[in-house]
């Protein structure tokens, strides 16, 4: 976040990169990172800038309406409040004329977790006079990397959450041959387990067997015409994630089958867990050489695999995404080579999932994901101990 102490870390990251300042803008909330940024508290209905500068004070625009959010903004830093349009264009103006400067702006659409500016708004502040880069690096630095007990609180969920998911289709194993559970019903006992272990999630989790298990974004619901039985003979997927109130989330995906599996399944779960190997092995390769990676990297790596096995065309997303300090699909880098051009690296502080899948319509699908956390010169998987045998129940 922002603030007096913080000040000379952001003017530091801007030099290094050439810029002259990053103007951090946000209406009705339409831009979170420039909300956490600010830690702004309060109605915010109008237009808010606010201009960090490579040297000096960084300065506020606002309006008059809305004081009370920046009671707090430093008295030392500028402030300009604007009523009328053409006091927020002329105050606007001189700060960013002639200047390089960051903004959440991805040439393209890129990038869309970091197209947050609308282009109404860019072509204002190049009117202005100002030459408008993308913020990416400067998000990765100050808005998604994990502290020390972040990623202590993450590790503590990602345990919590493989015993559930390992309970869950022991649970369903017992019950399949005589009274099978409903995926709706087995993915409300896992959310009871998660309060049960102070555990919190903002939905699902994805509770998916045979064909449903063949569509990434599934989630069963209450008598629809989907649910199925988890009865003997078919893959189960369970995908899910929660974290410590106020902590880091943890995400991953666990398969099994009921029953012993037929070759095509073997191969299936092969590929994907191969596919999730391939890419954690050049993240520990490159972190432990301190070499730079970046997420591309991985989602090559993990996409070749699944290629060379025949079923490239049943890998239709990325191989992971961000977790950020906030959000579960966070705004650092992804790993990712496919849906998006994110070239940002993976530097020590990001944590994300890997999470290769294949999906075959009608059929079933299988994923593995797991969660990984870049270090200094070491990379933590979570959980500890996670799946590399297709589980049979």
């Amino acid at each position: 976040m922002l603030s007096p102490d913080a000040l000379p870390r952001f003017q530091a990251a801007l030099g290094a990169a050439g810029l002259d300042g990053w103007l951090l803008y946000d209406f009705r909330g339409i831009n979170p990172i420039a909300g956490a940024m600010l830690g702004l508290e309060g109605m915010l209905s109008r237009r808010i800038f606010v201009w960090i500068p490579r040297a000096g004070a960084p300065t506020a625009v606002t309006h008059a309406i809305e004081p009370r959010p920046w009671a707090t903004w430093p008295k030392e830093w500028g402030h300009v409040v604007y009523s009328a349009w053409r006091d927020l264009e002329g105050a606007l103006a001189p700060l960013v004329r002639g200047k390089r400067i960051a903004m959440e702006y991805s040439p393209g659409d890129a990038v869309p977790v970091l197209d947050r500016v609308p282009g109404g708004v860019l072509d204002l502040v190049r009117q202005a006079g100002a030459t408008v880069l993308s913020s990416g690096d400067l998000v990765t630095q100050f808005y998604a990397l994990w502290d020390a007990a972040q990623l202590a609180s993450h590790c503590r969920a990602a345990e919590g959450i493989a015993a559930i998911a390992r309970d869950a289709m022991a649970l369903a194993a017992r019950s399949a041959a005589t009274s099978p559970l409903t995926e709706y019903a087995l993915q409300r006992w896992i959310r009871d387990r998660f309060a049960r272990a102070g555990l919190e999630t903002d939905h699902g989790p994805n509770v998916s067997v045979g064909p449903n298990a063949a569509d990434p974004h599934y989630e069963p619901v209450e008598g629809g015409p989907r649910t199925l039985p988890i009865a003997p003979g078919v893959v189960l997927l369970i995908d899910l994630w929660a974290r410590e109130p106020h902590g880091i989330y943890a995400d991953q995906t666990w398969v099994a089958t009921l029953g012993t599996p037929d070759a095509r399944t073997i191969e299936v779960w092969n590929a994907v867990r191969d596919a999730r190997d391939a890419a954690i092995g050049v993240l520990r390769e490159r972190v432990r050489a301190r070499l730079p990676v970046r997420g591309a990297e991985l989602d090559d790596a993990a996409r070749g695999v699944i290629v060379a096995r025949g079923f490239g065309a049943h890998f239709p997303h990325r191989t992971g995404h961000s977790i950020d300090s906030r959000d579960l699909h966070g705004s650092g880098p992804n790993i990712d080579d496919l849906e998006t051009r994110d070239d940002r690296a993976l530097i020590p502080g990001v944590g994300f999932s890997i999470e290769p899948g294949i999906y075959l319509a009608g059929s079933f699908g299988m994923r593995s994901e797991v969660n990984a956390f870049v270090g200094d010169g070491e990379v933590t998987i979570t959980p500890t101990e996670y799946q590399q045998d297709l589980t049979v129940l």
